[in-house]
Formats: C-alpha cells, structure tokens, sequence
C-alpha cells in the first residue's frame, strides 16, 4: 500500500519535486541534519534540556532561516522569498523530529512580523542582514500579570529629555521564546506621555545590550521562554517600528501570520509517533496474537490515521487560501484560527487513540513517542487557546454558511511567489463582514459518498439551527454554549477544505469515506454536548437530538483502510 505511506511524511522517500531546486535542497539537507543526528542523540537533547547550539549553526551555515524568512523586499539574494508553502514544509519537518527546534523558528517568525510590517528601513535591513548571519528573533508582548492582554503593556517608553524622538523603556515581558539569544527582540509598549491608542510603539531591542536582563527560562525545557527585563534601556527613532494604531494591528497580524505554523507542526508530530505506534503494535503479540488483531485496536489506529489524513488536507488547502489572500479576499481570517484550533486539536485525539493501543510503551525514554505526547498538549494552547479561536471563528459563521458570494476559484499554490500581503493586512478589525465562496460545492463534488452524504445533512442542520435557534441576545453572553455551537460550525469548515483539497488531489473514495465517518460522529457528539448546556432553550435542545446521525458502516471499506494503517509497519524508524 505504497499510497498510505506517501501521504504521510517519510525522511527515507522524501524529495519535495514540487518545489524550487533550492528550496528542495534546503528541506532535503535539514532532513539529512537530523537524519545523521540520530534518535539517541535527539532524544537525550530533549531529556537534557540542551539549548540548540548545534542545530542554529547549521541553520546559519546553510542559510535556512534567511531563505525562508526574508520577504523579496528586504532580500538581496533571488531564492529568498516568503513563501507560505515551503515554509509549511519546514514546519512539519521540524515537529517531525522534535517541537523545540520547531518553537526557536516559531518565535523567530513572530519576532520578524512587526519588522516586516514596518516602514523602517533601517530597522528592516538590520532584521535582513541578522538572518543572513544566523540570527534568531523575539517577540516581546506577552507579560506575566496581563498575558497577551496588549490592552494593558506595562512596558514603559519614557521620552528622553534631550528631544531627539527616542525613548528609555521600563518593564518586563514574560513567556518570551528565544529571549535568551535573539539578535533583535520586537517589544510591544506604551508611551507615559500619550493617554490611549495612540500611545502604543513596537520597538526593535538587543537581547545583548546592557539595560537588558535576562531572568530565567520560565519552563523546564530547551525551548528558552524567557522572562526578561527593561531597565532605562535606550530606545532610538531607529529601533521604532511602530506606533500608535499601527502598533497594535502589527501585533495581531502577526500573531495571524504566526499562528499558521501550528497546524504543521502538529502533523509532523503525529507522523513520527505514528510510525512508533503502529510498528509496535503490529510486532506485539498479545494472549497469543499481534495486538492488531484486535477490533478495537484497529478501530483506534484506523481512526488516529483517518484523523490526521484529514489535518494533513485541510492545512495544505489552508496554504493556499492563505497565499491568494488580499484587500478584497479575505478568508484566509477564518482559516487560519481553525488551523490553530481545529487542526492542533486534532493531533492531540490522533496521539490519544495511539497512546490506548500502545499504552505504557508511550512512556519509555529510548522512544519519540514519550515526548510526542507531551509535546502535542502545547500546540493548542499556543497563539491563543482554542476556546479564543472558537470565539473568533464564530464571528465568520452566519456569512459562511448562508451568505456565499461567487471568488474565482483558488488553485493550489506551491508557485515560488512572495506572499508579501502578510505584511500588509491592514487593520485588525470587520471580520463580521468576510465574505465567502459556497461550501455547499465542496459537498456536493462527493454527494456519492455515503458519509459525506450523511454529513452533509448534519451541515444543512447547522445552517437551519442559525435561521431558526440561534443563541439570543442574552445566550451571546454565555459563551459556554457559544463554543459549544463553534465546534459544530468548524466541523462544517474542517470538512469543506478536506473536501475541496480531496478534489484537488484525486484522493481515495475509501479514505475519504473512512475519514467522513469520524467527523460525522464527532457532530453528533458535540451536537449531544449542546443539548446538555445549562442554558440551551428547548427549541435548541431538539434540534441537538434531531441533528444526530449514525455513520454509514461498511466494514469492507474499513477493511481496506486498516490494510494502509498496517503498511506503516516498518515503513520509517529513525536510525539510533
């Protein structure tokens, strides 16, 4: 079953044809990297909490963060670009071998957004030229009392008395990545001198400079997530990135941008604890027979499978949505947060549904799976927790599904092109008047496949449930049963981009019809969970019964299905 193991990532197959010669040389090497690390070493990094010296300086040697990170307005070299596609690839090869090297790109990406988006020059083209020596980046907004509350910044700018438009910053910021090492640290403050909005700056630090201390790595991991502290330090017109409005726009764009990198590296996590799980299960003989022999242990690998089948579609749609997105598209605002929540809590029930079957073997040190399953549990809680991505797509579900306007079809965009609207997304706010294409069209290019069918029918229900029961003015309030009712409407968004990027792929009817079976449970489900809150009417409590549905069983397709899981048994096992 060679098509099962090729839609998961295989370091001993792996040769990305559908990108450029460069970057299939950079994706290539960084496998290569790793591969000629080994298993032990990667895995006492892991357990020693061994900052990532090592892995940096091959970054730097190689150019890789430079390459993939210097959009073509701040490049002077051609094959530098910001290319959503390739770095999506990246992502995946990084959870794949380990999250904290995964976590020192993450938060270099982050600390690149309010530069990029930035009309300083000066401070743009010291962010270029970092990258080419090896540089990693912050991003310093944050803070121990406030959170991510960007509302309330108690780092301080006073201006400076000699009247040249600089500044001395005061304050601290907390659960900083990289702010151990980062060559620039992009810090979210406010004025004392100027009362609201417009006092907001964003302004480009030096983690080596002496006004600023570094505390402490705040977590017991290699990922440096720094506490770290301004004392007077000396803020030029230079190192202003942004101010006022623009400040706080910069900082949610960027979280937009970065919040993307979540769902790729989840798959790449699933995939390697993938290859572990099913390899042992299929080699432990149990009362006499291979633990696969069991139902239910074929049930949950063929479900953790479908599973991340279905992230690995939905995120490499998402990539192109992403990619085409402008003034007038975007949707991408919708996408991404489900990508963040969806798709991240997705890896954590594929882990789940691996860890029942193979149960204490999850815990043994010589294995990744051990660090898998803790590392899966950060991806959701990252960027935003998933109940603040649930409320954030919940502003996108009354024009998503009642409200289609016709978009030129989105192709698939692996082209070598510079998403360079990233940098400019504009404002932060009328996400209730994005509009969108008719997910109905998705659904209906599978009417023949019997769980999508019936899926479909759970969808059509939600749509009915928003004309006819929607939450009231005074339900809007309780937002434990909005986001009760926003895990209904991102099934429905789950489904439409798995479908549109089946479509696109030419994937199994099997497979597809396997996958839709767990979603359709999963409305069901969640429809019960509705039923049950404290506030839901009876109008709302009988639609929740009404919108449940038993899957299609067929239990030759399953069968099937269970022969692609099976055939991931020895498919990959990292050299020791």
């Amino acid at each position: 079953m060679a098509e099962s193991a090729s839609l998961l990532f295989n370091p001993r197959t792996y040769d990305p044809q559908h990108f450029d010669p460069e970057t299939r040389r950079l994706l290539r090497a960084t496998v290569d990297w790793f591969e000629e690390r080994g298993k032990r070493r990667l895995i006492e990094d892991y357990r020693s909490r061994a900052w990532l010296g090592d892995f940096l300086a091959f970054s730097a040697k190689e150019g890789l963060f430079a390459t993939f990170l210097t959009p073509l307005s701040a490049a002077g070299d051609k094959e530098r670009r910001w290319d959503t596609a390739r770095i999506a690839a990246l992502n995946e090869i990084f959870g794949f071998y380990g999250l904290d090297y995964w976590y020192a790109w993450q938060v270099t990406i982050l600390g690149l957004g309010p530069v990029w988006q930035s009309d300083n020059e000066e401070a743009r083209a010291r962010a270029a030229e970092l990258l080419s020596q090896g540089e990693v980046f912050a991003f310093g907004l944050s803070e121990k009392t406030h959170g991510a509350d960007i509302y309330s910044t108690d780092m301080l700018l006073t201006p400076d008395s000699d009247g040249a438009g600089g500044f001395l910053a005061s304050g601290s910021k907390y659960y900083i990545g990289n702010g151990n090492a980062a060559g620039l640290v992009s810090v979210f403050g406010r004025r004392t001198d100027v009362e609201g909005p417009d006092g907001y700056v964003f302004f480009a630090a030096d983690s080596r400079h002496e006004a600023y201390h570094l505390v402490k790595n705040v977590v017991d991991s290699s990922k440096f997530v720094s506490e770290f502290r301004l004392d007077g330090y000396p803020v030029a017109p230079a190192d202003i990135l942004h101010t006022g409005r623009a400040a706080f726009d910069a900082a949610l764009n960027t979280v937009n941008v970065g919040k993307f990198n979540l769902c790729t590296a989840s798959i790449g996590i699933c995939e390697h604890a993938m290859y572990e799980a099913v390899t042992h299960a299929d080699n432990r003989i149990l009362y006499g027979r291979p633990v696969t022999a069991f139902p239910h242990v074929r049930r949950e690998l063929t479900d953790a499978y479908v599973r991340l089948v279905g992230m690995k579609l939905f995120s490499d749609r998402a990539v192109d949505y992403f990619r085409s997105a402008g003034p007038d598209d975007r949707r991408y605002l919708l996408f991404n947060p489900m990508t963040k929540m969806k798709v991240t809590t997705e890896g954590e029930k594929v882990i789940d549904l691996m860890w029942d079957v193979i149960a204490a073997k999850g815990f043994e040190k010589d294995n990744y799976f051990a660090q898998a399953a803790v590392e899966i549990r950060s991806l959701p809680k990252l960027e935003g927790t998933v109940h603040v991505n649930l409320a954030l797509i919940l502003k996108f579900m009354r024009n998503h599904l009642l409200n289609p306007v016709d978009y030129p079809a989105v192709p698939t965009r692996l082209d070598a092109a510079d998403d360079d609207f990233l940098f400019r997304q504009g404002p932060a706010r009328g996400l209730g008047s994005v509009r969108f294409h008719d997910w109905r069209t998705a659904f209906d290019a599978y009417a023949e496949v019997p769980n999508v069918a019936r899926f479909r029918e759970q969808a059509d229900a939600l749509c009915t449930f928003v004309e006819t029961a929607a939450p009231d003015e005074e339900q809007s309030r309780d937002l434990d049963l909005l986001l009760a009712v926003g895990q209904l409407f991102a099934l429905v968004v789950h489904g439409q981009l798995i479908l549109e990027q089946a479509r696109l792929t030419g994937l199994d009817q099997d497979l597809l019809d396997e996958l839709f079976a767990v979603l359709v449970r999963d409305f069901s489900a969640h429809a019960v969970e509705l039923h049950g809150k404290d506030s839901a009417t009876e109008d709302q409590q009988n639609w929740a019964l009404g919108a449940v549905r038993r899957p299609v069983v067929d239990a030759a397709r399953s069968a099937r299905i269970w022969e692609r899981v099976e055939s991931l048994s020895g498919a990959y096992e990292m050299a020791r």
